[in-house]
């Protein structure tokens, strides 16, 4: 059965790091690009990452570049974001799904998991 479970989300104060975890199953890392999405309230879902299933090449969203880091560990099928530097604007519930690019889903895909909330506030 598909299944991503988010991790790792939490409140920090701005300037702080946080590292959010996507863990899969039904799906392998082999073959299927990942990215991470966020949505804050009152705002659509937006994406933020992406990591690509063979080459391992990452995209970001202009508004986390230089900040977020995203890397996948395919024995654990296990993909992650190393934010840092956060900014109040970051705060959302973030996700992670199937991905043709950043902010996009594969088409139809509607498995998604609960999220890990993320807030940044002093």
């Amino acid at each position: 059965q598909l299944q991503f479970v988010e991790s790792g989300g939490g409140l920090v104060q701005p300037g702080g790091s946080l590292r959010l975890s996507c863990a899969v199953s039904g799906y392998s890392l082999d073959y299927y690009s990942i990215g991470w999405f966020r949505q804050a309230p009152g705002k659509e879902r937006e994406g933020v990452s992406l990591i690509s299933s063979r080459s391992g090449s990452t995209n970001y969203a202009d508004s986390v570049r230089g900040r977020f880091t995203i890397s996948r560990d395919n024995a654990k099928n296990t993909v992650y974001l190393q934010m840092n530097s956060l900014k109040p604007e970051d705060t959302a519930v973030y996700y992670c799904a199937p991905a043709v690019r950043v902010g996009v889903p594969w088409p139809g895909f509607g498995s998604w998991g609960q999220g890990t909330q993320v807030t940044v506030s002093s």
